[in-house]
């Protein structure tokens, strides 16, 4: 398969992305009538209509100081995150707006020795499927249509970042990899999680579930950004470099945010962010780097000076398959052998189970599933298809329930696609 000229790039250098985009759009002082009135007073991604120079200006600043890859100001420009401010309906003309603004700049300082990428950022919502506040289709379909104008605008890559509920990630990149399959484009795709202070994602998940949940996608990179700045980052950082195979992306921000005045700030230094992501590339084999909140044109460019030396680093990878529940992974090769799947969530050989299911007996199936994991199975398999039933109907809430209650990876057990 032919590579793209990014992925060309990503196996010779090592790839810098900008900065931040709301903390320095929020430097730029602007006023209420810049976003076009109060109403969308702070929507960010409404300035490529309103105000587009504001974001022309940032992405030249970013490309000015030495950055290979700019992200479109479209971090929050799902129908489902601009219905906040009665723009929903425009969600696939602000993509494509925000990714033909970026385009335009990149061009402008594009050269055959140093071409400039623009990638579509495209982030969580504000929504968290796994805690029921959305359905898994109405996230997809919303990031189809964000990908559509994405693509449509013209970007180079796309990029799924500060991911905080695996099933919100795994519904944007289904909805990226399809619409990317229905119109044959073929771009590269980054993810990246986002993990907080207390070593998981928002709702629980570690490292290795992330990336257990993720690997399955024909990723270009996968990675992290956001929440902490790069010394927190390390140790998961480490493990991602040491088992992802895949290359590694890292935009830590500015360090950890304080409360000045009411307002979040940042003061890791160009110089110690340099200090650590070229350590990250240097030493632990990072392949992409970049900056999140806080990061400023001059962080860019003293990264951007201190990596570019530098050619992508030989890993050695321990990458054994594994399956993910939200929380963590079980490797497919258990040392010592076998992986014991319990069969007690199955209505066609557990009397008990049926009858629980028959009665919609939602938390004592959970109990039972919660009991085979204390008694040792590392994974479990769940049927609900019984004769008169709609299996599609009683594995939805089922499955809601295991998923934030149980530790271990589910094993859907249907003979329906639908399932």
């Amino acid at each position: 398969m032919t590579r793209t000229l990014f992925e060309q790039r990503l196996r010779e250098k090592i790839i810098v992305f900008d900065g931040a985009t709301g903390s320095n759009l929020q430097l730029m002082n602007l006023t209420p009538e810049d976003f076009g009135g109060e109403v969308y007073n702070g929507c960010n991604e409404h300035l490529v209509f309103t105000r587009p120079e504001a974001v022309e200006k940032l992405h030249t600043s970013f490309l000015a100081a030495g950055c290979d890859v700019i992200e479109t100001n479209t971090f929050g420009a799902t129908a489902i995150v601009l219905a906040e401010y009665d723009l929903g309906r425009q969600a696939h003309a602000h993509n494509r707006r925000a990714a033909e603004i970026a385009r335009s700049v990149a061009r402008e300082f594009s050269t055959p020795e140093h071409p400039r990428f623009v990638a579509g950022s495209i982030g969580p919502t504000t929504k968290l499927p796994s805690l029921g506040h959305i359905s898994y289709n109405e996230m997809y379909d919303a990031y189809f249509e964000q990908t559509a104008g994405l693509v449509a605008g013209g970007v180079d890559v796309l990029c799924v970042e500060t991911c905080q509920d695996l099933l919100q990630t795994k519904a944007a990149l289904a909805a990226i990899f399809a619409y990317l399959a229905e119109k044959r484009v073929r771009l590269p795709v980054i993810a990246s999680v986002t993990v907080e202070t207390m070593g998981t994602m928002l709702l629980g998940s570690d490292i290795s579930a992330a990336l257990a949940a993720l690997e399955p996608f024909p990723l270009t990179a996968i990675g992290m950004n956001c929440a902490t700045g790069p010394q927190e980052m390390s140790e998961n950082i480490r493990y991602l470099t040491g088992n992802s195979p895949v290359p590694v992306f890292c935009m830590p921000n500015a360090g950890l945010p304080e409360n000045v005045g009411g307002q979040a700030h940042y003061k890791l230094s160009p110089e110690e962010l340099e200090h650590y992501l070229t350590h990250f590339v240097k030493d632990l084999g990072v392949q992409i780097v970049g900056g999140c909140c806080g990061t400023e044109p001059a962080h860019i460019r003293r990264l951007a000076a201190g990596v570019g030396g530098f050619a992508p680093k030989a890993r050695v990878i321990d990458f054994i398959p594994s399956a993910a529940s939200l929380y963590s992974s079980t490797p497919l090769h258990l040392d010592p052998p076998p992986i014991l799947i319990g069969e007690r969530l199955n209505a066609n050989g557990s009397k008990k189970f049926r009858e629980l299911l028959q009665q919609e007996d939602w938390e004592a199936m959970v109990a039972m599933a919660k009991e085979q994991v204390r008694e040792g199975s590392h994974m479990l398999d769940v049927c609900v298809a019984y004769v008169g039933r709609d299996e599609v109907r009683d594995m939805i809430p089922l499955i809601e329930r295991l998923n934030t209650q149980v530790s271990a990876p589910l094993v859907i057990d249907s003979t329906e696609w639908q399932v």
